[in-house]
């Protein structure tokens, strides 16, 4: 069953959907999303009797604006419970403080910030929202210097959000101690045995130790066998300290140089948001993470590489780091950045004064051509755009 929801929905998920006849919820929102009638669409009370007789039923949301949808009508289910543990940074951090009994963290609301005393918090720290989503609100703080430049954009005025405050609350933050390794993106589910399946690991590069923005992730053949049966091992023991079943899942975690795992964050529900990762997959591999979490299947990793050993790929996200405002810009030059890369896979357009990012761009790149990928990474994207 698909729950479908603002801001997005990708075509590639919609053809899934019709293509494979599956459940869709006939909401407001996904009804002016999707015109497509010939979509099995059910009624809100249908799937609202399914979900509450059949609890573990299989349910896929693109958005994490669909929580509230699942808050309003299942508010004492344990798929709500689920989802307010992940989303909750806090309450994700409790759940998980037995593994990591050193881990620092703290609790703290937005108009108490401007005043706190940090004189014994350890730098660096990452202070964000508990309920966050795009990397919106996220310093890190290395010094008094960040901490004081944090500070003036951490107020109500700067941090007002289009985003329902299921998706993004800005009235609590969440401080604690900075996860040193590198950054990694994993679409997942837990099947009806409550086995953790991996669809996907994806390494987020950046910029520099202080960037926080979500510009690239790639994945490849590498990527995946080396990761693969540690993560597995790591979200399995979160799985089964909840019980999960049927449950699909976006992740973030750092691995440090002794392959420790490190959690940053759980996304109930989905996967990367926007449709992207789920879709790379699609794009690159010819794996289909919708169909295989709906369906039950598992990837076969060698077959999936087979012809792939020496590529990589990636999802470019378009984020307007120009410092120009969306109101002076005219025109995102999409044919420049095409001829910058040596493949693309998939061009998905938005408009800048709408959304938050120019687009998304799906890439493969050959490994000895990553020097494609540093250059976006670094790039203010002036050279594409065209004021007014």
């Amino acid at each position: 069953m698909f729950l479908i929801d603002e801001p997005f929905v990708s075509d590639f998920l919609i053809n899934t959907i019709r293509d494979n006849n599956f459940n869709i919820v006939a909401t407001s929102q996904a009804k002016q999303l999707i015109t497509d009638h010939s979509l099995n669409w059910i009624s809100e009370e249908n799937a609202i009797s399914i979900l509450e007789k059949t609890p573990h039923t299989p349910l896929y949301t693109n958005s994490e604006n669909s929580i509230a949808w699942i808050n309003k009508h299942l508010p004492d289910s344990q798929l709500s419970n689920h989802i307010e543990i992940f989303k909750n940074k806090v309450a994700f951090r409790e759940l998980i403080r037995e593994s990591f009994p050193t881990f620092f963290f703290m609790s703290i609301k937005l108009e108490a910030i401007q005043e706190l005393d940090i004189s014994k918090i350890q730098f660096p720290f990452v202070i964000k929202p508990s309920v966050g989503f795009f990397s919106l609100g996220v310093h890190i703080i290395h010094n008094i210097e960040d901490w004081h430049s944090a500070k003036e954009e951490l107020n109500i005025s700067n941090l007002q959000s289009t985003f329902p405050k299921e998706v993004l609350d800005t009235s609590n933050f969440i401080i604690e101690e900075y996860i040193e390794g590198e950054e990694y993106a994993i679409d997942a589910y837990f099947n009806k045995d409550g086995e953790v399946v991996i669809l996907n690991i994806l390494h987020h590069k950046f910029s520099s130790r202080g960037d926080t923005s979500d510009r690239v992730y790639s994945t490849s053949r590498e990527i995946i066998y080396e990761n693969k049966n540690r993560v597995e091992r790591f979200l399995q023991k979160i799985g089964d300290k909840l019980g999960l079943r049927n449950f699909p899942l976006h992740v973030e975690i750092r691995i440090n140089k002794d392959g420790q795992i490190s959690p940053i964050e759980i996304n109930p529900l989905r996967f990367g948001g926007w449709c992207t990762t789920a879709d790379l997959s699609g794009y690159a591999l010819g794996i289909n993470p919708y169909e295989f979490f709906l369906n039950a299947k598992k990837p076969n990793w060698e077959e999936v590489f087979k012809d792939k050993r020496d590529k990589k790929f990636s999802i470019v996200v378009l984020n307007n780091n120009s410092g120009i405002a969306p109101e002076e810009i005219r025109k995102f030059r999409y044919d420049l950045i095409e001829k910058d890369f040596e493949h693309i896979l998939n061009i998905r357009k938005f408009d800048i004064k709408k959304y938050p990012v120019f687009g998304f761009l799906f890439t493969e790149t050959s490994m000895e051509n990553e020097k494609e990928l540093d250059g976006i990474l670094n790039s203010d994207l002036r050279k594409y755009i065209e004021t007014n």
